[in-house]
């Protein structure tokens, strides 16, 4: 039996104030409430408290990387850069490595990540379809310089993590097991008393085709989650993820350049308006008839895209149809190099030799207004087929508000949210650069098809916290709080039944499994309570004098707004009963 922590000799130093530079929720209240200390931007202290909340979402985690036959690792933080060499990532990874050399002048850098450490192990000890699938997963510290640490430990330096990995004979395996790993997901996060929703999602610079990130919905979350309105459909997505209904009204092909309905192009002057709001109100149009352009740079080329003037550019669309790891925004000099005008006078008429891609709502526009290449000037009646052609159309604008569901046409919703996970199918973009090969079962070799699944630790710490809080401090869901229970005795020296009282209902709490904290400190009732609020107990149970004289115990959940008073003799189950469990079992179940 584990006897319960007192407060007066537990490592716990809490705030009044936070410190200025917390720019957040859960950074002000981690701060306060003593779960973390600030090293160096972006790098943390984890004191006692916070680390006990690490350490139940880590046992979640193993067990349901466990149960779906995750087998653990331990992974070198320090990793050679011959390895990053083999997937070409080491130039392309950016500033956020972390780079250095030891003594002998070996070029190293601190792991951001560890598909090639991991991809290398397994082609040195894998030979055969026989010994896939296999998922190897760790849960260690990583590092990645952001240029601007921000939002305490959601956003810093050096980070707990947990990052799986898996190989598999063939894509059908994967998909397979993907749906697996997503699932082990939705148990974990839900285990952690979240509020959580997966969403499709890009796969940025680890690569693959299809990934989800896991989104736990706050509103002081940075991200942006579209959804259906209907449950029943399931469609979410990210901001940059989420897809744009094709309209009815597209001209799609050259015959639309016969269409009687076709203006004849003039030249507007438009001195000094470089945004479409600007010339939208001088010509008295709406945004919806402009045609909006902007120069991109593609391995030192220019590229257009077009997008209907009342929509905005979604980047990460345009680089997943270019098939581009990296595009750039064109400069100004550029624009006058390529287009001949400054920026916000380009019009996609007369550059046979840039592409455009046009947005599928573009393709709609009839006699649209544009910039007219010349600095001062815009131009009226311009029109895809007739005017200029397009290289290529796809979905490349950001949604928006009365969006129709691409799967269901219902009406989205829009929801904001904070990533805790994310999930990848990575194909052989590793194994085969780095000759992670097995022998199929005709003794052919092909590369091993992988899958790469992570989850932010302390990301998941900071982001219940933004989900359960209030203006006392944090709301800790029963599985993941520190601990389940805080005893506060008062009056022991006034009347010998409190002493009596405290030390049986101590013994019967700690036998049935409760984490208990007992607050022995010799502070008032009121800074006992404040701080009991401030570190988000699910449960506090107060004895003293006037407790016995009403009747027996003081039993407050954290988020009621006034407590009750149980007999002495019915505290036990009723303090099981308000956290969910009663027994062992069932307190171990609180954290499974």
């Amino acid at each position: 039996m584990t006897p319960a922590a007192k407060l007066s000799r537990f490592f716990l130093p809490t705030l009044r104030e936070a410190p200025s530079d917390a720019d957040n929720v859960s950074a002000k209240l981690m701060f306060r409430s003593g779960m973390i200390r600030k090293v160096a931007s972006g790098i943390y202290e984890w004191l006692p408290l916070g680390l006990r909340v690490l350490r139940k979402i880590e046992r979640i985690i193993r067990e349901e990387m466990d149960s779906i036959g995750g087998q653990e690792v331990s992974l070198p933080v320090v990793q050679p850069r011959a390895l990053w060499d083999e997937t070409s990532r080491w130039g392309v990874y950016g500033k956020e490595l972390l780079r250095f050399k030891d003594r002998k002048d070996g070029e190293f850098c601190f792991a951001p990540t560890a598909e090639e450490v991991v991809t290398d192990l397994v082609r040195r000890e894998i030979r055969s379809w026989r010994q896939l699938p296999l998922m190897l997963y760790q849960i260690g510290l990583k590092f990645r310089d952001e240029i601007r640490p921000r939002f305490g430990v959601m956003r810093s330096r050096e980070f707990l993590m947990k990052d799986a990995y898996s190989f598999h004979a063939g894509e059908d395996d994967v998909t397979r097991y993907y749906g697996e790993v997503v699932g082990a997901y939705k148990k974990i996060f839900g285990r952690c008393g979240l509020n959580f929703r997966p969403v499709e999602a890009q796969s940025g610079a680890i690569g693959g085709s299809f990934s989800h990130e896991f989104m736990v919905l706050a509103e002081t979350g940075e991200e942006t989650i579209v959804s259906c309105a209907d449950p029943q459909c399931g469609y979410a997505a990210n901001i940059e993820r989420a897809e744009a209904s094709r309209p009815g009204d597209a001209r799609t092909g050259p015959s639309s350049a016969n269409d009687p309905n076709l203006k004849t192009p003039a030249d507007i002057p438009t001195p000094g308006l470089h945004a479409v709001e600007e010339v939208a109100k001088l010509l008295g149009e709406q945004p919806r008839r402009f045609l909006k352009t902007q120069l991109y740079i593609l391995h030192g080329k220019p590229v257009m895209a077009l997008l209907r003037g009342d929509h905005q550019l979604n980047e990460a669309k345009l680089a997943a149809h270019l098939a581009a790891p990296e595009i750039r925004r064109a400069n100004e000099d550029e624009y006058v190099k390529f287009l001949g005008c400054p920026v916000g006078f380009a019009g996609p008429q007369g550059h046979p030799d840039v592409p455009i891609h046009a947005d599928y709502a573009a393709l709609g526009v009839l006699n649209g207004i544009t910039g007219a290449n010349k600095n001062g000037f815009h131009a009226r009646n311009i029109n895809m087929w007739r005017d200029f052609n397009a290289a290529g159309q796809a979905d490349l604008r950001m949604t928006t508000a009365g969006d129709p569901c691409p799967r269901c046409g219902r009406n989205l919703e829009w929801h904001k949210g904070i990533e805790v996970g994310h999930t990848f199918k990575l194909g052989i973009k590793y194994s085969q650069a780095m000759g992670a090969t097995y022998l199929d079962k005709n003794q052919n070799p092909q590369p091993a098809v992988m899958g790469c699944y992570g989850i932010g630790v302390g990301r998941t710490v900071a982001a219940a916290i933004e989900q359960n809080h209030d203006a006392a401090g944090i709301r800790w869901p029963a599985s993941i709080a520190p601990f389940h229970a805080v005893l506060i005795v008062l009056d022991l020296a006034a009347d010998p039944r409190v002493r009596e009282a405290a030390a049986s209902l101590r013994s019967a709490l700690l036998a049935a499994g409760v984490e208990l904290l007992e607050d022995d400190r010799e502070d008032s009732p009121g800074v006992k309570f404040k701080d009991a609020d401030l570190i988000g107990i699910p449960l506090r149970i107060v004895l003293s004098k006037k407790s016995l004289d009403r009747g027996g115990a003081e039993i407050k959940l954290r988020s009621a707004l006034q407590p009750e008073i149980v007999p002495l003799s019915e505290c036990l189950p009723r303090s099981l009963a308000l956290l969910g469990f009663s027994g062992k079992e069932a307190v171990a179940a609180t954290t499974e």
